[in-house]
């Protein structure tokens, strides 16, 4: 059976919940519409009632082969549902913290993630053979429409209504240093600010920037005891390499003492599957493409981006916001500020930046500080610079 790829007219409506998909059937109009992941055989539908020219339907469940084949004769078209995957392909919604930790237990990790990242390393990793790696394409689509639609978009600026500031750094940075503290605390600055934090989800700066974040709705001293609750467990990995458990522990009871936490957003990869789930974001967008999750993490934080200290990988970032202010490459160039004057200036990373952007509107974007209120007022008088 082969596949007839119609042309499609440049705007077309993505369905991924039962309200919006029940509207359009009462509507009896489908056209150029795209169904995704949705169970729709417990609905009794009357297909003949409904247009279905040019729709696609993407992992749905029908009521039965024939209701296929009706709707196909009618100009409908399939994705089957992937069978036998410890994952959704067609997800119609991003990750909690909850789903990914469920079946989580400290002698035996048969957690939601950790299954995933089984059958991640399983199947090759990257080097998946040809079903498995379009299962994985279609889920990190999925996740990117996910993302998209948490941030929202403002029709008038071309923005994110969610004023999103990534925060990068080296994810081996123990809860007890005292750049983790200042990266929890300017992150709940700005949270409380208004803006909305997104990390890598990974542990080290990552975990502290959605914990500043977690721990917005609370005062400093509430956010310094969270930190000294942490801190009784400051890595993820023992000297052996393998995992503390109590890492996790100790994150649960923070959560437990301060359960009204404000959102942020947390893309990780099952890349580094090793890592623990960032507790303290609200949604986490994960990825099985580490390429695209980084790319796309930079673009999302449109507000800034701000750089506590890290290593090779950091730099990286650094280097890829860097083109993509350089370029304008999303139609606009935003805030680059640096946590650590030490760190960034003695590595030189800060003042090859400072000299790449030279003569491009980015070079007014960027700035260094080891103060955090500066920091915090320099992304306020920043805003995004439209193409």
């Amino acid at each position: 059976m082969t596949y007839e790829l119609k042309e499609r007219p440049l705007q077309y409506e993505v369905i991924r919940d039962l309200d919006t998909f029940v509207t359009h059937i009462k509507a009896g109009d489908l056209r150029n519409c795209v169904v995704q992941g949705l169970n729709v055989g417990i609905m009794c539908i009357d297909w003949k009632q409904v247009d279905t020219d040019n729709t696609m339907f993407l992992g749905c469940i029908l009521e039965s082969l024939n209701e296929e084949v009706e709707l196909r004769r009618k100009g409908a078209q399939f994705f089957a549902p992937f069978v036998g995957l410890p994952y959704n392909p067609y997800r119609t919604s991003l990750y909690t913290p909850k789903e990914l930790m469920e079946g989580y237990h400290e002698s035996d990790d048969q957690s939601l993630d950790k299954r995933i990242n089984r059958h991640f390393d399983a199947h090759g990793g990257h080097d998946a053979d040809i079903m498995e790696a379009l299962s994985q394409r279609i889920h990190d689509y999925s996740i990117d429409r996910g993302i998209k639609e948490v941030l929202g978009m403002d029709p008038e600026t071309g923005l994110s209504k969610k004023k999103a500031v990534g925060v990068m750094g080296g994810h081996l940075a123990s809860r007890n240093e005292p750049v983790y503290q200042q990266t929890a605390a300017l992150a709940r600055l700005l949270t409380r600010d208004g803006y909305f934090i997104t990390s890598g989800g990974g542990p080290g700066i990552m975990e502290a920037a959605n914990l500043g974040a977690y721990m917005a709705n609370y005062d400093e001293e509430a956010l310094n005891d969270a930190i000294s609750i942490l801190a009784q467990k400051p890595n993820y990995a023992l000297a052996n390499g393998n995992i503390d458990h109590g890492y996790v522990g100790q994150a649960l009871a923070v959560q437990a003492k301060y359960p009204n936490g404000c959102e942020s957003l947390a893309v990780p990869t099952w890349f580094y599957g090793h890592e623990p789930v960032n507790l303290f974001a609200t949604q986490i967008g994960k990825y099985f493409s580490n390429s695209i999750r980084e790319d796309g993490l930079l673009a999302i934080s449109v507000y800034g981006v701000v750089f506590a200290p890290g290593s090779a990988a950091t730099v990286e970032e650094v280097f890829i916001d860097a083109a993509q202010n350089h370029y304008e490459t999303f139609g606009h160039c935003s805030p680059m500020v640096f946590l650590g004057e030490g760190h960034y200036l003695q590595s030189q990373v800060y003042s090859c930046l400072a000299q790449q952007a030279v003569g491009h509107r980015y070079a007014q974007m960027i700035t260094i500080s080891d103060n955090i209120h500066k920091l915090l007022q320099f992304i306020k008088d920043n805003k995004p610079l439209r193409r």
